[in-house]
């Protein structure tokens, strides 16, 4: 099977800084690779490096077999890669269809001049979100949702604007325990679309719970990668260290 994506020897620098140093990993359709690290370790900088934030110095990034060179995350969403970051850059006044298509919206004309289709917007929110077996008032603005709900608000929008990678930065931090359940579900739906997922938490239980495969960085570099199924907690945790 072709990776859906893989990286080569990833380089990134600041100043005298090397933040990422000669990292290589492939992924898979329907594939989740967890990445673990201590703070600072590069996850962050990987992640980015992919989704067009940053130009890495060396290195390839190859999406389906061909070489992509994103030069900002507008290109990375065009191409499929969806990044849902820690804030998870949701209008909190806006409702659930809006989100959904936040900068995207579509427009219909009346009486000659262009307005916000906003029963269009939360039609396709309706859809998508019964697709991966979300309930929830599609009328309330999301600052009234649950940690877990607006959690999946995000990854509804990714899923209809067509990704076929999802990178999740640090989904169940700072949600109660029925919403990180709630959370893993999602990720397990997605897997069974084929969708392929970077999933970065510090919580191993969560990581054992979703990944296939964890990665683990070290001051920036590639410490070692192991399938889940065939590691253990402690084994990650020296990784991480340097033990």
């Amino acid at each position: 099977m072709t990776p859906i994506l893989e990286a080569r020897n990833l380089t990134k620098r600041f100043g005298g800084v090397t933040a990422l140093n000669n990292v290589s990993f492939e992924l898979f359709p329907g594939e989740v690779l967890a990445l673990a690290g201590d703070n600072g370790a590069g996850k962050s900088t990987l992640i980015k490096c992919i989704s067009g934030v940053h130009l890495p110095e060396e290195g390839q990034i190859f999406l389906e077999g061909k070489e992509v060179r994103f030069s900002n995350p507008r290109e990375a969403r065009a191409a499929g890669i969806e990044t849902i970051y820690q804030d998870l850059s949701l209008a909190d006044n806006l409702d659930v269809g809006a989100n959904v298509f936040l900068g995207r919206e579509p427009m219909r004309r009346r009486l000659g001049l262009p307005m916000l289709d906003r029963a269009k917007m939360r039609s396709e929110a309706s859809t998508v979100l019964d697709t991966l077996d979300i309930q929830t008032a599609l009328d309330r603005p999301v600052n009234a949702l649950s940690g877990g709900q607006r959690q999946a608000v995000a990854i509804g929008r990714a899923i209809y604007w067509k990704a076929r990678l999802l990178i999740m930065d640090e989904p169940t931090a700072a949600l109660g325990v029925p919403e990180q359940r709630k959370v893993v579900e999602l990720i397990h739906r997605l897997k069974a679309q084929g969708v392929a997922i970077i999933f970065i938490s510090h919580n191993l239980g969560d990581i054992f719970a979703v990944a296939d495969r964890i990665l683990v960085l070290l001051r920036g570099s590639k410490a070692g990668e192991r399938k889940a199924s065939e590691t253990h907690g402690d084994e990650i945790v020296k990784l991480m260290v340097g033990a």
